[in-house]
């Protein structure tokens, strides 16, 4: 599946709920650290096919808040090399609450409950924690930061932890660490080009510029229309062609690159571009 952050939002029904998400916690080496990683939520997919969502409908996620739809925020520790369980809380609760978490979590784990947590060894994977400032977020939950601990686990036991960092800087790129900006580099540079064209193609319209791993244009494309809408909304040919120079004007634009966890990502940016009757180009992007 390809990571393109500006449709990154993490897996199931988390697409229905537009308002930020808190996240939850993990307990590392004394330090309570944010993690935008629903570890418990995947234990409650599972639980879901075999017992016919017996435990999914947990009473304290009723009355759950537009920013913590689950009703519930959870804490992890890390604690000898393997992944805990610690609590299970409402939404923003402080102090906690250790009767009612420790309730929660009986209810749910019955005899996997030892010494108040439960080893999380139905969880292989990775998550990382943040160690940085912030770089890219969706809006919702998940957010990249520019430096961040990676922490790979297989059946509950900490494998491996290490420092990654998500933003690879070069001198001779286009400096992309604040992705609020990045419409406004692409529009100067297509602008550029209108501005010494004698005859300025007219692509007036809302375009999506991908931008590869590389950190180069890989692709464009009208924004919210699928192919087999071209004719009813844009000539074909005319589509194809503008496509075509526009992408042809970013051939020498290079950003610097951008990772997830470690692995350089793509990104999608959308600039909506407006060409005036002196050949003058305005930048429409919301």
């Amino acid at each position: 599946m390809r990571s393109t952050l500006i449709i990154s939002i993490l897996f199931l029904s988390l697409n229905s709920f537009a308002s930020p998400q808190v996240p939850d916690y993990v307990i590392y080496k004394g330090d309570t650290i944010p993690v935008y990683k629903l570890i418990l939520e995947q234990y409650f997919q599972k639980i879901e096919k075999s017992d016919k969502g017996s435990l999914f409908g947990l009473k304290f996620r009723e009355g759950a808040s537009f920013n913590c739809w689950r009703g519930y925020q959870a804490i992890y520790s890390i604690e000898n090399d393997s992944l805990f369980l610690k609590n299970i809380i409402d939404c923003g609760e402080w102090p906690i609450d250790q009767t009612a978490s420790e309730k929660r979590i009986k209810e749910i784990f019955n005899d996997k409950v030892n010494d108040g947590k439960v080893h999380i060894d139905w969880f292989s994977g990775e998550f990382s924690l943040p160690n940085g400032e912030l770089l890219r977020w969706d809006g919702v939950f998940h957010k990249t930061f520019e430096n961040e601990i990676l922490i790979k686990v297989n059946n509950g036991k900490v494998k491996k932890i290490s420092t990654i960092e998500n933003y690879v800087e070069d001198a001779g790129r286009i400096n992309r660490k604040y992705g609020d900006t990045i419409s406004n580099m692409i529009f100067n540079k297509l602008q550029k080009h209108y501005k010494n064209a004698d005859n300025p193609l007219d692509c007036s319209e809302r375009f999506t510029f991908l931008i590869g791993k590389n950190g180069e244009i890989k692709k464009v494309s009208l924004t919210d229309y699928r192919s087999d809408e071209i004719d009813e909304y844009f000539d074909k040919k005319e589509y194809k062609y503008c496509i075509q120079k526009l992408k042809s004007y970013l051939e020498d634009v290079k950003f610097d690159i951008i990772k997830s966890k470690g692995k350089a990502i793509e990104e999608e940016v959308i600039v909506e571009i407006w060409l005036n009757d002196d050949g003058s180009l305005e930048n429409w992007t919301d």
